[in-house]
């Protein structure tokens, strides 16, 4: 898509004066990494101190009405009524062979509110889905230009905004209201110690210049999508469009976690228990390298024999490990601990199976 016909966040000419390398993400034009540091110092930022993203390019919506979690509930995957206002949830969207529309974080405001945060892609597609489906008196509202979201990660995140006057005690997955326009959120897409930012479009520029300069002591690290990439992807989190699409379910996808079984009623609930009764032809396994070969999605897994057995959906050098990790759908027959080839360009590299993450998750520090 041509760069002219991208939407921009609302810090697109706080990434420019940067020196920011900008790529297509979702429809976005968005920064990949800064000319100050480049993804690795990006990602060791994150690890060790604190990082800043913005990822005002996910979706927002904003469900409302008397029955909203009622409604919800029977339309995605996880259980609602197990969480209490105040509190998010991991969520999955499924069309009715089982297959993934979209995964989601869902925020419950009240009974009669919910804020949906979709991926980017699909934050059109999960809105006209719930917009069909939604009985009188739901009102669905694509808030998707008018809000923006800014990510702090790492283990000094807290000093960060400890230092703005922003709580940091709410708990994993809760989240508070800052004023009746922002909120913080205890979530995050690195595995770290973090909060997610939501604002109004014209508050995020001042919010991003007073995490900068209140960071600065910390050597805080402005960050871009590529170092999100390598951080989640050292965490075996999920990545739509690759762990997870139309045609790969969670039960697969190894997600079933995610999925409120003793529900009576979600989208795909039939093609779901029937997958998980009978077993996924393949399973997301994590691959980790045992020489110097570097997975990238698409590449060939084979076994010994040089038999195709799956494929890989992500993969990237471990900044953190120094070696190369991924995640692949794998022939179920192949369990953890196996030993497996990937095709890297001409020659067959070996990787063993194992059970993400690849580094320890401190999410709930």
């Amino acid at each position: 898509m041509d760069a002219a016909n991208l939407d921009r966040s609302p810090l697109h000419g706080e990434h420019e004066a940067a020196g920011a390398k900008m790529a297509e993400f979702g429809g976005w034009l968005m920064p990949v990494e800064y000319a100050s540091a480049g993804v690795l110092a990006e990602h060791a930022a994150v690890r060790g101190g604190v990082g800043i993203f913005d990822v005002s390019h996910l979706g927002k919506l904003s469900i409302t009405g008397a029955g909203t979690v009622d409604y919800l509930n029977r339309q995605l995957s996880n259980d609602l009524t197990r969480i209490t206002p105040g509190k998010a949830q991991y969520q999955v969207l499924c069309n009715e062979q089982g297959g993934v529309v979209d995964d989601l974080i869902a925020y419950l405001v009240s009974p009669t509110e919910v804020l949906l945060i979709p991926n980017a892609a699909n934050t059109t597609a999960v809105a006209a889905l719930l917009a069909d489906a939604a009985p009188e008196g739901i009102q669905v509202s694509n808030l998707h230009h008018e809000l923006a979201i800014i990510a702090v990660q790492g283990p000094r995140s807290n000093e960060l905004l400890d230092a703005l006057g922003v709580p940091t005690q709410m708990g994993y997955m809760g989240f508070e209201r800052l004023d009746d326009k922002a909120t913080v959120c205890r979530t995050g897409y690195t595995g770290e110690l973090g909060c997610e930012l939501v604002m109004p479009n014209d508050q995020a520029v001042g919010w991003w210049q007073r995490l900068l300069d209140a960071g600065s002591r910390l050597g805080v690290q402005a960050c871009g999508l590529g170092a999100r990439d390598t951080l989640r992807t050292e965490m075996g989190y999920a990545l739509h469009g690759h762990e997870l699409s139309a045609q790969i379910d969670p039960v697969t996808a190894g997600i079933s976690w995610a999925v409120g079984w003793a529900k009576p009623q979600f989208a795909g609930r039939a093609a779901l228990l029937a997958i998980r009764e009978a077993g996924p032809a393949r399973r997301s396994r994590g691959i980790k390298s045992l020489g110097r070969g570097i997975p990238r999605p698409g590449m060939e897994v084979v076994d010994s024999d040089g038999n195709v057995i799956g494929e890989v959906t992500s993969g990237t050098f471990s900044p953190t490990l120094r070696i190369g990790v991924g995640l692949a759908l794998v022939d179920a027959d192949h369990g953890l601990g196996s030993r497996v080839g990937v095709r890297v360009r001409r020659r067959v590299e070996e990787f063993e199976l194992v059970k993400p993450p690849f580094v320890e998750s401190r999410v709930r520090q």
